[in-house]
């Protein structure tokens, strides 16, 4: 390593602004706007107001940068863009109803025969 270069850290480490910045080649206030245009990106704020990313807030930082710079979205274009793409990852994350597994299906059959046991008893308790 040489004089000015710093470790390298683990991709699960936080990271300040500065750093965050220099790697996605923005300046720290461009992170700072994009976190109030963005509602999603929420960094861990210290005592001074002093802000670490995580690196799913990096991952997301990258992005918000390649839909801005790269791809020429506006800001309102990246938003719904990142939000129709979260709500397409969640239903594909989802199983299909029918594909519950065989084990709940058993499970919820047992419910419903104890479910007409229960009635029957209570058909014959009141009937004494």
């Amino acid at each position: 390593m040489s004089g000015g270069e710093r470790p390298r850290k683990s991709e699960q480490a936080f990271r300040t602004i500065g750093e965050v910045a220099e790697e996605l080649g923005v300046a720290p206030h461009v992170l700072r706007f994009w976190e109030t245009r963005f509602p999603q990106l929420r960094p861990l704020k210290r005592s001074g107001g002093r802000r670490y990313y995580r690196p799913e807030d990096v991952q997301l930082l990258r992005e918000i940068r390649t839909l801005l710079y790269e791809e020429g979205f506006t800001i309102e274009g990246a938003k719904k863009h990142l939000k129709e793409r979260r709500a397409l990852a969640r239903t594909e994350a989802a199983p299909a109803p029918d594909a519950a597994s065989p084990h709940r299906q058993a499970l919820l059959e047992e419910a419903r025969r104890l479910r007409g046991l229960a009635a029957e008893l209570r058909a014959l308790l009141a009937a004494h």
